[in-house]
């Protein structure tokens, strides 16, 4: 692989038929969260490998997502990184950052892309029931497995192989750590862990609990207000029955998305902890 991640077409021919969302192509974060708060943290791309790639998929349209790995050929303990219902926007992309500067392989793959792009959408009700709300979990396993598996061609170890993903994502995380059997270790921010089944959300992470394939640390929020704790109590009598080690660490205090650190939800204490523990976790579990 060259030094600078490269897109398997033009990034002009992807803007062109739609395959490119701007949350990937463009900088900055989505319209519903923006302004970022002044905090917000910046990871610089320099020395790394950074930008836009597309990775196929079995149903042959092209998947974008953003990559950042040092420089150097690898092979480098991979990270995919999921994102939150905002797309993969620049909070996603310098999570990603932040990995690779720690020597990772981070992928972010758009998993919204055949339903819409919410970067451009201004408020979040509209991006739950226009194009959260129509994505397949199956879709979501799918599309995972082909962010490892370009990953493992691109520079990536596929023996080194971790997930961590928020909200959204730190829900697709538990369902991940019980779909892929080759995954060492799964990192769930506050992702939700019950609910009603639709057609394209038949299980939760409570209905796989016992079947979970890698270690999972799950990071939560006392004081999150979508997540009730009692679910949270559920579910670490759930994995009590899993054959693989599970954690779930709560913060007192904290409200939901307490690691975005462009938002008013921010908590540093928590989040520089959640962090750390999370790094911990993947060294910990042969990730690294």
């Amino acid at each position: 692989m060259n030094d600078d991640v490269k897109s398997l077409m033009p990034k002009a021919d992807l803007t062109r038929r739609g395959f490119v969302s701007a949350a990937v192509l463009a900088t900055g974060y989505a319209l519903a969260v923006s302004p970022a708060a002044a905090g917000a943290i910046s990871t610089p791309a320099e020395g790394l490998s950074a930008g836009a790639v597309m990775i196929p998929t079995p149903g042959g349209h092209p998947m974008p997502a953003y990559a950042a790995m040092p420089a150097g050929k690898g092979p480098f303990p991979t990270i995919l990184v999921i994102q939150e219902i905002f797309g993969v926007h620049e909070h996603i992309r310098d999570v990603c950052r932040r990995f690779a500067r720690l020597g990772y392989l981070a992928v972010a793959p758009e998993l919204y892309f055949r339903q819409g792009d919410p970067a451009v959408l201004t408020d979040i009700p509209t991006i739950l029931s226009s194009i959260v709300a129509r994505v397949p979990d199956t879709q979501v396993m799918s599309d995972l497995d082909a962010a490892a598996a370009w990953a493992a061609a691109n520079g990536g170890d596929a023996d080194r192989l971790g997930v961590t993903g928020f909200c959204w994502g730190g829900r697709a995380t538990w369902l991940y750590a019980a779909h892929n059997p080759r995954l060492k270790a799964a990192v769930a921010w506050y992702g939700r862990l019950a609910g009603n089944a639709t057609p394209e959300t038949p299980r939760q992470p409570l209905d796989v609990a016992a079947g979970l394939l890698a270690p999972v640390l799950g990071l939560y929020g006392g004081a999150d207000q979508g997540i009730p704790l009692d679910t949270v109590e559920k579910m670490k009598a759930a994995v009590k029955l899993a054959r693989v080690q599970v954690e779930v660490t709560v913060y007192p205090d904290a409200p939901h998305a307490f690691h975005a650190d462009y938002r008013p939800s921010y908590r540093e204490a928590p989040a520089r902890d959640g962090w750390a523990k999370a790094l911990a976790w993947f060294k910990g579990n042969g990730v690294g």
